[in-house]
């Protein structure tokens, strides 16, 4: 049951892949494979039965090593792949940086994609006006705002990306290793950029390999490996059994 803190409520969440059991090269093997009926799958679970609740203001880092079911969390919290079983609901708006340029046309200048990409999140263009200059500012791409993003360098990509997700305040914020976005000093800017959204009470969910970076920012730890959750809680304690693990 909703409480008016309680931003993100997850219960026995399970993900599940087929995976083809054959091995097929190619498309022409994977055609009369599908037309003969010959095609079995496999079910992999990348996440098993995951229950945690997320409340307002809450920082929270997910660790786990490669493959673990990291991103694959954050996805189905963003709503970009359902549950085969149990439930995932977030109670505000949600904004998902997880993807290079996901959400942005290549064939669109920058200026174009801020509106683009704005109106997907669900702002309207009133209040993408009201913030374009403070984003592009942010974004430091100056006159590279009116080239279209297919000649953007993945820096400039993240640069663009990060500055509209963050400058429309977000009530759910989702990234996954965001805070590697650009050079040093831009790093240093998004970072405070974060703090930011974090002590104005925005609730904010990300994946790093930086357990550093997780000490610093979080208040709470969600740790899972092979698609199991092995602990949540205070940062430091999840943080220090996750190295001694």
């Amino acid at each position: 049951m909703q409480t008016d803190n309680l931003m993100i409520e997850i219960q026995d969440m399970t993900i599940e892949y087929k995976l083809a059991s054959e091995h097929i090269y190619s498309m022409k093997e994977f055609l009369i494979a599908f037309i003969t009926k010959r095609i079995t799958y496999e079910r992999f679970q990348a996440l098993k039965n995951i229950s945690f609740n997320v409340e307002r203001g809450d920082v929270v880092g997910i660790i786990g090593h490669n493959g673990a079911g990291k991103s694959t969390m954050l996805k189905a919290i963003s709503g970009i792949i359902k549950p085969a079983s149990g439930s995932v609901k977030c109670y505000g708006r949600v904004v998902p940086m997880l993807e290079l340029g996901s959400g942005f046309d290549p064939q669109l200048t920058g200026r174009e994609n801020i509106f683009l990409n704005g109106a997907i999140l669900g702002y309207s263009e009133e209040y993408l006006n009201e913030k374009y200059d403070e984003i592009v500012e942010f974004s430091e791409l100056g006159k590279f705002i009116e080239t279209p993003i297919r000649n953007y360098s993945s820096g400039m990509m993240m640069r663009l990306a990060f500055s509209i997700a963050t400058l429309v305040n977000p009530e759910i914020l989702i990234v996954d290793e965001i805070l590697a976005v650009g050079d040093s000093d831009f790093q240093a800017k998004s970072k405070n950029r974060m703090l930011e959204l974090m002590s104005g009470g925005t609730t904010v969910l990300f994946v790093s390999h930086s357990l550093e970076q997780i000490r610093e920012l979080c208040n709470k730890v969600v740790w899972i490996e092979n698609g199991i959750m092995q602990m949540i809680g205070e940062t430091n304690v999840v943080c220090d059994a996750y190295e001694a693990g």
